[in-house]
């Protein structure tokens, strides 16, 4: 089983859903329909399909009078919020055919509704004996319908996966699960005795965590099962990092898992990796230039935009604008169209011009839309009004990263101080930056608290580090207060969505909380052993780099040697495995290894960033080694995103739908 064919797997999935929709209304979460838009051809899929019309999932939306078909397709549990707007649009329809598809196994209703989802195996007999609470749904439907005889169809399909590309698969259901940090603690622990009482992170149990992470947490580790199942395929899980460690007992522990793993032909490494281990590489060096790509339509229509836009996810900027220069030139040439072939830079303007030539003649559109698509993203990111200060974040990191090994963490955040100063009162500290804003701070600040721990002192001084961090929240408290708009991100941070209703105490109290979250990253890698680094000192000849974490965890995978690595641990799948662990300790026996087998599954728990994806594919490559790898993560990260999943997200309280 190659990765390119385990990656097929939402293509799949989607088959029985659009076996479903003729002649049918079509009702579709968000996470749902980005799975469609990358995994089977989004909406236009569902019209060849049969599909009347394609409609977001919304209280405000209904079918019309001669549609008396319907098909929902949801992301969460039928509970909640999710039954009430399947109820409003039902009972504002006149149907008579009601199909929903529900992306949470049957077992997950029967164990969410007492409030704690129990033990890994709970409710793991639901799906031979029947799935009462989905027929019991199936009654609601013929109720909200108006007639008991009408037919209501209720099932459950894993259809959490978007297939990006032959390597990597994101989980749009689970863009918002994000490793705990240590200011979650607090409400971990609120209602325990005093002395069960988790000190760290890396202490918690699935167990003492709140009901909606649990079903989370569980929804996430069946849909691996799916995948596994799929592809015949027995896993060796290993974790890296407290939240990893909890998703691969959940995958170890599920319901279903045994029975596959006893007749699985395949065998696959599962490596789980917290994403708050290393945010250091997720800031300004991800230009914009990928985030366009998300919004791309179409792209499954043409074999070479596919792999045009496959290359751009990969390639560095300056790779990626001269292959799309490059494309189309090409598409031009074929359609005969009188194009100028241009060396040097590519601009913005030039590749406009081109787009432009195809004006007028619809054939050569339709036989090029994919890679024109790409060519205007192309365009317009690269006019981008912010890419300048993008750059000005980029060469600050730069400068950051050079400063940390010789100076102490007060030392690091003080030289923040001018740009947030300058930010506030309009003075250009640089000819190229212009004014940073607060999102475009906050992913800085992220930034140095990453590498907090690779500073001189790390927190060791800490009252000049509470000093420092005191003057920094005065200086974004004064900048909050001069807003004229707030953005998104702003918004949820301080619970207002105008500057009129923000106060100085409430702004004060939201930053506060931001830095107690910061800290809180500054310490994420302290309780490894071995890969504690991300950072390598310059000296006289060489500067100081970052040595990014998913890179070192792949050369521990990959070292020939097979060195144990004690931050890579291996989560025993039953009893076998504790008999080996057990005997190791008294004889030479071969422990599991990331290594072990053709194909390896890196499981990033709260997102991946392009670079990253390049990387991989580097280091698989100058090892040599036959393995195949494929990448499932939570989501693509963006600069922008790290601030929404670290001060945002409710972490603890996630929105399963209930």
């Amino acid at each position: 089983m190659s990765a390119e064919s385990l990656a097929a797997f939402p293509g799949r999935v989607w088959e029985r859903v659009l076996g479903k929709v003729k002649r049918a209304v079509v009702f579709m979460d968000d996470p749902c329909s980005e799975s469609l838009h990358w995994s089977a051809g989004g909406a236009a899929a569902l019209l060849e399909a049969g599909a009347r019309n394609v409609k977001r999932f919304s209280s405000f939306e209904s079918g019309a009078e001669d549609e008396p078909k319907a098909v929902f397709v949801v992301s969460t549990l039928l509970k909640g919020r999710t039954a009430d707007v399947i109820k409003d649009i039902v009972s504002l329809s006149r149907f008579q055919y009601c199909v929903v598809f529900t992306a949470v196994p049957h077992y997950l209703h029967l164990s969410s509704g007492s409030g704690s989802t129990g033990g890994s195996g709970s409710g793991g007999g639901a799906e031979s004996e029947g799935c009462p609470l989905f027929e019991r749904f199936e009654e609601k439907l013929c109720e909200w319908m108006g007639d008991m005889n009408y037919t209501a169809e209720v099932t459950h399909a894993p259809l959490v996966f978007a297939r990006l590309s032959p390597q990597l698969v994101l989980a749009p259901a689970f863009a918002d699960l994000f490793p705990l940090l240590e200011r979650d603690l607090e409400a971990v622990n609120e209602k325990r005795p005093e002395k069960r009482r988790f000190l760290s992170v890396a202490d918690v149990d699935a167990a003492a965590l709140p009901a909606p992470l649990q079903v989370q947490m569980k929804a996430f580790a069946s849909a691996l099962d799916a995948l596994l199942e799929f592809s015949n395929t027995r896993e060796e899980s290993f974790a890296v990092g407290p939240m990893s460690r909890l998703l691969a007992a959940e995958l170890a522990g599920h319901p279903q898992a045994k029975n596959r793993r006893k007749t699985a032909q395949n065998k696959a490494s599962v490596v789980f990796i917290d994403r708050t281990l290393d945010l250091t590489g997720v800031g300004s060096v991800n230009i914009p230039l990928k985030h366009h790509l998300l919004n791309i339509p179409l792209l499954h229509r043409s074999a070479t935009a596919r792999l045009l836009w496959e290359m751009m996810l990969v390639a560095k900027q300056k790779e990626a604008v001269m292959e799309v220069r490059r494309q189309l030139v090409e598409a031009a040439s074929k359609e005969n169209l009188p194009i100028k072939m241009s060396m040097g830079r590519v601009t913005a303007e030039q590749l406009s011009s081109y787009v432009q030539l195809f004006r007028g003649s619809w054939e050569a559109v339709e036989n090029h839309c994919g890679v024109l698509q790409l060519g205007l993203a192309t365009a317009h990111t690269l006019r981008h009004p912010a890419l300048a200060r993008w750059d000005a974040c980029l060469g600050f990191e730069r400068l950051l990263l050079q400063a940390l090994g010789n100076s102490g963490l007060p030392d690091v955040l003080r030289q923040l101080l001018p740009l947030i100063k300058s930010s506030s009162s309009g003075t250009v500290v640089d000819s190229g930056s212009g004014d940073l804003s607060v999102d475009e701070l906050l992913v800085l600040l992220v930034y140095v608290y990453s590498l907090a721990q690779e500073t001189k002192s790390g927190f060791q001084d800490e009252e000049q580090v509470e000093k420092v961090e005191g003057e920094l929240i005065g200086a974004l408290t004064l900048l909050l207060n001069r807003q004229t708009t707030l953005s998104p991100l702003l918004q949820d941070i301080t619970g207002v969505s105008s500057p009129e209703e923000l106060t100085t105490e409430r702004a004060h109290t939201a930053l506060e909380r931001v830095f107690e979250t910061l800290r809180g990253l500054g310490r994420a890698r302290d309780h490894l052993k071995q890969l504690r680094s991300v950072y390598s000192s310059g000296d006289g000849v060489h500067q100081a780099t970052y040595r990014p974490f998913l890179k070192q965890v792949l050369e521990e995978i990959f070292n020939p040697n097979r060195p144990e690595c004690p931050d890579i641990e291996h989560t025993s799948g039953g009893l076998t495995d504790l008999l080996k662990t057990g005997f190791s300790m008294f004889m030479k026996v071969n422990r599991p290894h990331p290594s072990d087998h053709p194909l390896l599954i890196l499981v990033l728990v709260g997102g991946v960033t392009p670079s990253e994806l390049r990387l991989i594919r580097d280091v698989v490559s100058s090892h040599k080694v036959g393995t195949q790898v494929l990448v499932v993560s939570t989501r693509l990260l963006r600069p922008n995103d790290v601030p929404h999943l670290l001060f945002n997200t409710n972490r603890l309280s996630p929105d399963v739908g209930v």
